[in-house]
């Protein structure tokens, strides 16, 4: 999964230098946007300024589809089992840190964080359904359906897909995105919001560390 945060318009309580910017992720290393432009992330709850969003440029936007195009080239021959297990490992991680998430998620969208596990859990249900993606992509054969004709049918990856999130639902809606692809032999593209792209950005980083 490669992740990039786009988008912006200045504004802003402290000094920029203070205020971390958010990282695109591409090949599994954190990258900073050479860009000029950045959407400033507030906490709803304090008014406090707590990270930039780079608006990437077209130049970074092309080098992480290109990326992903080349990984899809050794992630599609990985057999279906390996990619689940993948998952496996991915549902572990988002459990044993949902704690974490939910602080995040709740530190730059304002939900409560009842509500914020609530949105991670949403998401880690559809972690949980694509362990079974291999099951799922199973093809089908019909012999028969003609004089010395069978029909055989396959399902295959297709390539790189992309998801573009909205603010509301900061890991619920990147989880409904990525796991399903992702197990299903494609790569992965994310454009998180830029109003709230911390909590798509760590779920990412998790995803690369499984």
């Amino acid at each position: 999964v490669s992740a990039v945060a786009s988008w912006g318009r200045p504004l802003g309580r402290r000094a920029f230098s203070d205020v971390p910017v958010v990282p695109m992720l591409l090949e599994g290393q954190k990258v900073q946007s050479k860009t000029k432009t950045f959407f400033d992330i507030h906490n709803p709850a304090t008014g406090e300024l707590i990270a930039r969003t780079p608006q990437c440029t077209p130049e970074e936007l092309k080098q992480a589809a290109d990326s992903c195009a080349e990984a899809f080239k050794s992630w599609r021959t990985v057999p279906p089992s390996t990619r689940a297990r993948v998952m496996h490992k991915y549902e572990g991680a988002i459990r044993d840190n949902t704690e974490e998430l939910a602080q995040l998620l709740t530190r730059e969208q304002g939900k409560t964080i009842a509500d914020s596990k609530g949105d991670i859990f949403r998401g880690l249900e559809v972690v949980e359904m694509s362990t079974g993606v291999p099951a799922m992509m199973q093809g089908e054969t019909l012999a028969g359906v003609a004089t010395a004709v069978d029909v055989h049918s396959y399902r295959v990856p297709l390539g790189v897909v992309g998801g573009i999130c909205p603010f509301n639902f900061p890991a619920m809606i990147p989880l409904w995105m990525y796991p399903p692809a992702v197990t299903a032999g494609n790569t992965f593209l994310l454009k998180p919001s830029e109003r709230v792209p911390l909590t798509g950005v760590r779920l990412a980083e998790m995803a690369h560390d499984c």
